[in-house]
């Protein structure tokens, strides 16, 4: 009985010990999004400009800004990834000063996110078609924008825009969400058409 108790140990024990232990990856949260559908907005109608929207995104609201000048805010708001592209539109008119003040404006703005990114990537944008012209900025780290760019035609019209979460700024956390409203920052920009 001593002799098939340490047979069966024995053989146990050269089984058991077939390969090398390989400890298991972290698992991760895999995050999934629809493929984006993107259309004309309605509420674009009474701006001094177009640009296509995802379906995704389920309340835009626009206001006029300023009284002296024509400006104009658009909140692009997406609940599902509680987070929200906010578009700013000015007016040049015929005073290139104000196109200098807006374009630095602009870049202040990127540029007072470089304490907690890891980096902006710029990248410039030119259509000469439709007259757009620009620079996009994404912004790695944990900063509070993840996705910035303006836009302008040079002599009327001056758009900028930016992403921003409901969130405290966790860039692992939001990688996702920031990269698939990137895309659709992008679109916007991508898309505009001046009136």
């Amino acid at each position: 009985m001593i002799k098939n108790g340490c047979l069966m140990v024995l053989v146990a024990l050269c089984i058991s010990c077939g390969g090398d232990v390989v400890p298991k990856p972290n698992a991760y949260l895999r995050l999934e999004y629809p493929k984006a559908e993107y259309h004309e907005s309605a509420q674009f109608e009474e701006l001094p400009f177009t640009s296509q929207i995802n379906g995704l995104a389920t309340n835009v609201t626009t206001k006029h800004i300023a009284s002296t000048t024509e400006s104009y805010g658009v909140n692009i708001e997406y609940p599902s990834l509680k987070g929200t592209i906010f578009l700013t539109y000015k007016a040049i008119g015929n005073n290139p000063v104000n196109l200098t003040d807006y374009l630095r404006d602009a870049q202040n703005l990127t540029q007072k996110h470089t304490l907690k990114a890891d980096e902006i990537k710029e990248q410039q944008y030119v259509n000469k078609e439709r007259n757009v012209y620009g620079m996009f900025y994404e912004v790695g780290g944990n900063a509070a924008s993840q996705s910035q760019f303006y836009v302008t035609d040079s002599v009327q019209h001056f758009l900028t825009g930016s992403l921003y979460f409901y969130a405290k700024p966790n860039y692992d956390s939001i990688l996702p969400a920031a990269k698939y409203l990137e895309n659709d920052i992008r679109h916007i920009m991508e898309t505009i058409t001046w009136k």
